[in-house]
């Protein structure tokens, strides 16, 4: 068990109202939880301290080779007033799987979850109690060696920030219009595809303005070798409901092993859905849809939790699902993933840890 050094701000900041938008991201609580990792000493200095700048180095190892990942979890405020998280040892655990890609340092996953659950009770009253909010957690570590070469650094950071924020699109649960990108690629097989790291996100940012200059919402990525395999969207895993049955591309190494992913395969299974974990090509989806038989998109992750797309653009042909309309399944699975995390809903599955 970490002992973590707690020292609380002196000057709090204002909180947000709770008729003020919060978007997403843009508003930091009053403390951040900090620990340091030595080679030779192992992860030390555990504590929580007021919400600072850092001040690192110009030769700081983050800043040229990139080494650093990232989490993203959530806090909700249940109709009891207590804290809950939802599935924090699947971000711990995700957390070391991005580690090991990186040589970073492996954090015990029992660690991590009181790391997270000790700043989030820290500053348990920021977490926003109007429907359709939460506090977002941002646990992050980076490479911190002043040093001018390609290897693993031998210091490094771990943080947690956390965040009041509203919905993650501005049209909340409305139906998403998304770009197949047919140019670039994000990832590939043997690379860094299924960790979650800053390179990932950036390697998208191309395809993103493309998409955003064209009004769609997100890029949905097809896979960099063959470029005909469906593989993920910028900030969810996604998902079809073609003829009855529920498809999602199979973990091949390329795609973020996404939580909500899981949890979504494992509602539907367990209300009687064929789920299928394949290859699913971007010439079966158009035939699916000129055929009749895609009858929902959506995506999934912590962010947004279920995002229903409405439109589909490949190439010159761009497709309209379920007529621009949020589907059943879709619907279903929002107000049942959210139910349970504010404590609505029976958590039949044990997602649900009180901070």
């Amino acid at each position: 068990m970490l002992d973590i050094k707690i020292t609380k701000t002196t000057e709090p900041k204002q909180k947000p109202s709770s008729d003020q938008p919060l978007g997403f991201g843009k508003i930091f609580t009053d403390h951040m939880f900090i620990m340091n990792y030595t080679e030779g000493q192992g992860w030390h200095d555990p504590r929580i301290e007021p919400f600072h700048k850092l001040s690192l180095s110009p030769a700081a190892m983050v800043y040229h080779y990139g080494q650093e990942m990232f989490e993203g979890l959530k806090a909700y405020k249940g109709d009891d007033n207590e804290v809950y998280l939802f599935r924090p040892d699947m971000n711990a655990k995700r957390t070391n799987v991005t580690n090991d890609r990186l040589c970073i340092p492996n954090i015990p996953e029992e660690d991590f979850v009181q790391a997270v659950k000790t700043i989030v009770d820290i500053d348990r009253d920021w977490v926003p109690t109007t429907p359709g909010t939460s506090l977002y957690i941002r646990p992050f570590i980076i490479a911190t060696d002043e040093f001018l070469g390609v290897a693993p650094s031998a210091t490094y950071l771990f943080m947690i920030i956390l965040s009041p924020s509203g919905a993650y699109y501005s049209s909340g649960l409305a139906p998403v219009g998304i770009w197949i990108e047919d140019e670039y690629v994000r990832a590939v097989r043997g690379g860094m595809g299924f960790a979650k790291t800053g390179g990932n996100y950036a390697a998208s940012l191309i395809g993103q303005v493309k998409a955003h200059n064209e009004d769609y919402s997100q890029v949905l990525w097809l896979d960099g070798v063959e470029r005909k395999y469906i593989e993920e969207v910028g900030s969810m895993n996604i998902f079809f409901k073609i003829d009855g049955k529920v498809v999602t591309p199979a973990l091949n190494g390329s795609i973020l092993p996404g939580i909500t992913r899981n949890s979504t395969i494992q509602l539907c299974k367990s209300w009687g859905y064929e789920v299928e974990e394949r290859k699913i090509s971007v010439d079966e989806l158009v035939e699916a849809q000129h055929s009749g038989k895609l009858e929902e998109v959506f995506g999934t992750g912590t962010a947004a939790v279920i995002s229903p797309v409405g439109k589909l653009r490949y190439v010159d042909d761009v497709m309209l699902i379920n007529n621009g309309q949020i589907g059943e399944l879709s619907q279903k699975l929002y107000d049942t993933m959210t139910g349970i995390q504010y404590g609505k809903l029976e958590d039949k599955f044990g997602w649900r840890v009180k901070v």
